[in-house]
C-alpha cells in the first residue's frame, strides 16, 4: 500500500481584510459543491441565464451581453482590450496607479498605439482631464480609465465621463474590480460601453470569474473588426453565441461550472441585501476603520478614498512588512502592502463584501495596535 504524499487538506482560517480575495461565507461554498451538470445541460444554463441576469442588476445595465468571463479580472481586461481594440488603432489610458498601467500594456500586445494621461499615484481624474485628452487625442477609438484603483486605494468619479467620451465618438471602457458589488456601479447611466471586474472582491466569491458587460455600441464596433479577434479563448463574437444564443447555445468552451454556482449565489446575497443597503454598509465601515487608522497616527493616501480598499501610509519608522507578518502569524489577519511606488510604504487594508463588518473592523484595530 503507497503512502500518501501529502497532509489532508486542512488549511487555517484567515481573516481576509487585504486587498483580494475576501473572505467567502458558508452559503457560498456550498453552492460551489453542488454537483457538476455539463455545460449544455438546460437546467445549467438556466442557472447561467440566472446568473447573466443578476451580474446586470449589480451593474444596473440593461446590456444583453453581460456574461462572467472564464478567468480572474485580468481575463475581464483583456477580453475588453482585445475585442475593442486591434492593430492600428488609437486609444488613451488614464494611468493613477498600477491597473492603468496594466491596460496600457494590453493594449500595445493588441497593436494599438496608446496616449497616456497621468497623474500622481493616489489622486484621481477631473472631468477637464477627460475633456483635455480627447481633444487633444481625437483619432483615439477608446478611453479606458479604472473606477477602484486597487493599487491606491482611490475612487475616480464617472459621473459626466460618458457624455465628454461619446460626443468624442469614442468608447469608454471601465475597470470594475474592486468597486463590484462595494460601490454604486451605473453602467447605463453612465454610458460605459465595456466593463469588466472580478468575483472575489466585494462579491465575496472565490476568484475565477470576471463579470463582463457590452454596449450595443461596443458590440458593433467589435462586430466591424478587420481582423479576428487576437484571442481565441476570449473572443466575444464567438462567446456572444453561448451566452446570448435564443436558437441554441453554441459550444465554445467548457463553462466552470461549479464557480458559476458560486457566483450566482453570490449575487443573490447581494441582491438580497439591496444595493443601496450593501454599499452603505461598506460606507459605515470604512468611516469605522478611518477614525481607528487615524487615532492610530495613520494617515490615508488617496484624497477620494475608496470604501472597499482602504490605502494608508505606513511611518518610516514602522516596518510594514513585519506588522503584516505579525498580523498573519499571530493574528491570523491579512492585510496588503503597498504596490509599485507605494512598495514597502503603505498598507492596503480591504473591507469587501463578507469581510465589511464591524466585528472585523475592531479586531484588525486591536491587533494592529498590539502589533504596533
Amino acid at each position: 500500500m503507497s503512502e500518501n504524499l501529502f497532509d489532508a487538506l486542512n488549511p487555517r482560517e484567515r481573516l481576509l481584510m487585504g486587498p483580494g480575495p475576501s473572505t467567502v461565507p458558508a452559503r457560498i461554498l456550498k453552492a460551489i459543491g453542488s454537483p457538476t451538470l455539463g455545460h449544455l445541460d438546460p437546467q445549467y444554463i438556466e442557472y447561467m441565464d440566472q446568473t447573466c441576469e443578476m451580474i446586470r442588476r449589480v451593474y444596473q445595465t440593461q446590456n444583453p451581453l453581460t456574461f462572467p468571463v472564464s478567468g480572474t479580472g485580468m481575463a475581464g481586461m483583456e477580453t475588453v482590450v482585445s475585442n475593442l481594440l486591434e492593430q492600428g488603432d488609437e486609444a488613451i489610458v488614464m494611468i493613477n496607479g498600477v491597473f492603468g498601467g496594466r491596460m496600457k500594456d494590453m493594449m500595445q500586445r493588441c497593436g494599438a498605439t496608446v496616449h497616456t494621461v497621468e497623474v500622481p499615484w493616489g489622486d484621481t481624474f477631473t472631468l477637464q482631464h477627460f475633456e483635455d485628452a480627447v481633444k487633444q487625442f481625437p483619432a483615439a477609438k477608446m478611453l479606458a480609465v479604472v473606477h477602484a484603483e486597487t493599487s491606491t486605494g482611490a475612487l475616480q468619479d464617472l459621473a459626466g465621463v460618458g457624455d465628454v467620451v461619446h460626443q468624442a465618438g469614442m468608447l469608454l471602457a471601465v475597470d470594475a474590480v474592486t468597486s463590484i458589488g462595494g460601490h454604486d456601479l451605473q453602467v447605463d447611466q453612465w454610458g460605459i460601453d465595456a466593463i469588466y471586474s472580478g468575483t472575489q472582491k466585494c462579491l465575496a466569491c472565490p476568484p475565477g470569474l470576471s463579470p463582463v458587460s457590452f454596449s450595443a455600441k461596443a458590440i458593433e464596433v467589435i462586430e466591424a473588426r478587420k481582423a479576428p479577434c487576437q484571442s481565441w479563448y476570449l473572443d466575444v463574437s464567438m462567446l456572444k453565441n453561448y451566452y446570448t444564443g435564443s436558437g441554441g447555445r453554441a459550444y465554445h468552451h467548457t463553462a466552470p461550472i461549479n464557480m458559476v454556482y458560486a457566483l450566482r449565489e453570490a449575487l443573490q446575497i447581494v441582491l438580497e441585501e439591496g444595493l443601496e443597503q450593501r454599499f452603505e454598509r461598506h460606507r459605515q465601515m470604512h468611516l469605522l476603520l478611518r477614525k481607528g487608522l487615524e487615532e492610530l497616527g495613520l494617515q490615508y493616501i488617496p484624497k477620494q478614498s475608496l470604501h472597499t480598499l482602504n490605502c494608508v501610509s505606513v511611518p518610516d519608522v514602522i516596518d510594514e512588512a513585519k506588522v503584516r507578518q505579525r498580523l498573519l502569524h499571530e493574528f491570523d489577519i491579512e492585510i496588503g502592502g503597498g504596490l509599485g511606488v507605494f512598495a514597502g510604504k503603505a498598507w492596503r487594508i480591504g473591507l469587501m463584501g463578507h469581510s465589511a463588518t464591524e466585528k472585523n473592523v475592531t479586531t484588525l484595530l486591536a491587533a494592529l495596535k498590539k502589533c504596533l
